[in-house]
């Protein structure tokens, strides 16, 4: 009776975990969502290291949040082979998880050189597409933020070379001077390039996400061990109510 009232507790413990994480499915489908619609404003979604990450953080929140009900019913059925296979998928995801944090630790050092070559493609584009030339200028305002690496990367640009000049979007919020992208100085504009000010805001927010993927995998580890004891105990021909 001990055994089997263990393995009552173990049904249930895989259902409460199950539901853990199927709210981790629809946290990672928002933060990747999130995660695309702020890069896109970025305009370097053309690079696949950085439209890869959300498509990946997006594409791990559906699984999990599939694999969760079917070992919902896995374990409600106490069928043998269906919770075997959302261990198996669950230990997959796990793994899967821990090579995307290797290969974002790895590859972290370059996130500066993706932002500035998308920055600098879309700045050549600045005039003739209104899309890119109104979301450039969007994200100047944001971020308080002139040019890739700084203000003076307009001066290679036409007709700002030839103006002497930068966007409007370059000034201080608070500029009072109507002319102050003319002849820019640090006393007019913002200096510092959108590069460094967008990496700053994904570093900033990159612990959230580390957080909540430190969350998931620990959640996910309990319910492998879960689903492996609930597997055993149905081997075994105990019957689980």
């Amino acid at each position: 009776m001990a055994l089997e009232g263990g393995m009552r507790c173990v049904k249930f413990l895989v259902f409460f975990f199950n539901f853990l994480f199927w709210l981790c499915g629809i946290a990672l489908i928002v933060i990747g969502i999130y995660v695309q619609i702020e890069l896109n404003k970025t305009l370097i979604m053309s690079s696949p290291s950085a439209s890869g990450a959300p498509i990946v953080i997006i594409v791990v929140g559906v699984v999990i949040f599939f694999v969760s009900f079917f070992g919902c019913c896995g374990a409600s059925k106490e069928n043998y082979c269906m919770v075997t296979t959302f261990a198996v998928l669950l230990t997959c995801i796990f793994l899967v998880e821990i090579a995307a944090a290797i290969a974002g630790y790895i590859f972290k050092d370059k996130v500066r050189a993706v932002l500035q070559d998308g920055l600098e493609d879309a700045m050549k584009k600045y005039g003739n597409d209104t899309l890119v030339t109104q979301t450039l200028d969007d994200l100047q305002r944001k971020y308080s933020c002139c040019g890739a690496n700084n203000y003076t990367d307009w001066s290679a640009i036409e007709p700002f070379k030839s103006n002497h000049s930068v966007p409007a979007s370059c000034c201080w919020a608070n500029a009072t001077v109507p002319t102050c992208y003319l002849n820019p100085t640090p006393a007019t504009i913002n200096v510092q390039g959108c590069a460094q000010s967008i990496e700053a805001w994904l570093k900033k927010h990159i612990v959230i996400v580390a957080a909540v993927a430190l969350g998931i995998a620990f959640f996910e580890l309990l319910g492998i061990i879960f689903a492996c004891c609930l597997m055993k105990g149905i081997r075994s021909g105990y019957e689980v109510m």
